[in-house]
């Protein structure tokens, strides 16, 4: 799926990383959702962060900057399609959200996907190099950042990736095996869906990969929420369907199905 697609569903392919600053804001996002739990538009996010104080930030510059960043890695749209979704397994899959939210933040922020690579290639209970994180964010565009940015964007980064369950530690960060369940597994088979992947391809994208289990285990996972209807999900021996007809509006049927 060509990325100006992507974008309609709410990818964002800039140059931008939250983590220059910040980490996946994981309690923000909680302590929000929880605010405003109905919300239907983004202007109603914004007030209840800016004009509510709802996160309990000190100042109005810190109030603004954090509404930004949460607005960079997550939209805060109802209307935009990964957001929309995030939330639709978010209310009914309380365990899933660290990885819900890092499966939300790695569409937005290239930087945060690109560092997977490093997470994905460690052996469990393997101490993850702050330098090696350092490097691959400089092989992207090198020489763009400062040795002090590369320092705190790894930093934020590894800390990114302990929020959602894949390091553990505070100082030395070791590899871990984050906790999928049938709403990160059905969530990532949706994102999947929509960059355009089908069938048995559904279970061997990224975002599958960042639930950190294996195909027996994501398949077992599909098939439960299938089972709670929130997925289609049949497979007679090799053959595997899968629709998303409670996820997948009208309007983004019609643009898929248009791209394909």
């Amino acid at each position: 799926m060509e990325n100006s697609i992507l974008e309609k569903f709410g990818f964002k392919f800039n140059k931008r990383s939250v983590h220059t600053g910040r980490t996946i804001m994981l309690e923000e996002l909680s302590k929000l959702i929880k605010a405003v739990p109905d919300a239907t538009h983004y202007d109603e996010y914004v007030e209840a962060m800016i004009n509510q104080n709802c996160l309990l930030k000190r100042s109005s510059s810190s109030r603004k900057i954090t509404a930004s960043f949460l607005t960079e890695l997550y939209s805060l749209d109802p209307k935009l399609s990964i957001f929309r979704t995030l939330l639709f397994f978010w209310n009914r899959d309380e365990e899933a959200r660290p990885l819900l939210a890092m499966l939300c933040a790695v569409c937005r922020d290239r930087v945060l996907n690109h560092s997977f690579k490093e997470i994905r290639s460690l052996e469990l209970n393997t101490e993850v190099q702050k330098k090696a994180i350092e490097e691959l964010i400089d092989d992207m565009e090198p020489n763009r950042f400062s040795e002090s940015t590369l320092q705190s964007m790894a930093r934020n980064i590894l800390s990114s990736w302990t929020k959602s369950g894949h390091l553990t530690g505070r100082r030395e960060k070791v590899r871990a095996q984050a906790k999928a369940t049938p709403a990160t597994v059905a969530y990532a088979i949706y994102l999947g869906y929509l960059a355009g992947e089908r069938g048995p391809a559904l279970f061997e994208t990224n975002y599958m990969e960042i639930n950190d289990c294996s195909k027996e285990m994501a398949i077992e996972l599909a098939e439960n929420a299938s089972a709670r209807g929130w997925i289609n999900y049949k497979r007679i021996g090799n053959v595997m369907e899968i629709s998303l007809p409670n996820l997948i509006t009208k309007v983004e049927a019609e643009i898929i199905y248009e791209q394909n």
